[in-house]
């Protein structure tokens, strides 16, 4: 597809990153997508995306930008911390997650108010790289259902699949870099939280965000041509201990 222009006011830094990374990313890998009806034409917006890959942001990052949208990611804390990487972050406008300390409600307040001052803003729910063994969805953590309830903004279920051909999870190095891998990603109509309105409770949160997951795990689906687990896989977050939610 021909590129939109960006509908968003962008620091230099990010249009120098978006016209040096997106021609590669371009000639490296095939592109099918789809879904862009379903993406606003102005106002700020969440998307919430599966994660399979390190470089999922990047594929992700390319589908939106070119429908005129230059994202902001919600990014583990650490990654700030390394000095380049770090430095750049901040200068792209990018989000730090503090997970598990007093700093975490920050995150969320941090991108509500960029979702308010009408940007687009990339939240991966399960927070980590999926440990299921078949690469669906995980469970998710309710950060994108807190979000969405505080901002009121629509949330965009993001799809894509194919990445993990290039970068498998936790791999170092790029396999078939030149054998131009098709890159699935597929937007779906916004998840429908309206009977949540005015809501920001524990429990709405988490209904938020399991009708975000749903929405999510099933265009996952649509694109593999596959039936997804009954049960969402629920990862402690400290070692690989697979079991499904609710057993």
């Amino acid at each position: 597809m021909e590129p939109k222009p960006l509908r968003t006011k962008t620091p230099l830094a990010y249009r120098g990153v978006i016209a040096t990374l997106r021609p590669p990313l371009a000639r490296l890998t095939r592109q099918e997508w789809s879904g862009g009806e379903h993406l606003p034409t102005s106002g700020g917006f969440i998307v919430a995306g599966n994660h399979i890959s390190e470089i999922d942001p990047f594929m992700v990052a390319h589908y939106l930008v070119n429908h005129g949208w230059a994202p902001r990611f919600l990014a583990k804390s650490g990654l700030f911390d390394i000095p380049v990487l770090g430095r750049a972050l901040h200068s792209l406008g990018q989000v730090p997650v503090y997970r598990g300390t007093r700093q975490a409600s920050d995150s969320l307040r941090d991108a509500a108010a960029a979702v308010e001052n009408g940007d687009c803003v990339v939240i991966m729910p399960e927070g980590t790289l999926t440990r299921d063994p078949r690469l669906w969805p995980m469970k998710a953590k309710s950060g994108v259902g807190r979000l969405a309830l505080m901002t009121g903004a629509p949330v965009i279920p993001i799809a894509q699949w194919g990445v993990q051909n290039l970068l498998a999870p936790y791999a170092r190095r790029p396999t078939g870099l030149f054998s131009r891998h098709v890159m699935h990603v597929k937007a779906g109509p916004a998840t429908d939280l309206s009977d949540l309105a005015g809501r920001e409770d524990s429990a709405a949160a988490a209904e938020a965000t399991a009708r975000i997951m749903k929405d999510l795990t099933g265009l996952l689906a649509e694109i593999r041509g596959e039936e997804p687990p009954a049960e969402a896989f629920v990862w402690d977050g400290k070692r690989d201990k697979k079991k499904r939610s609710g057993k």
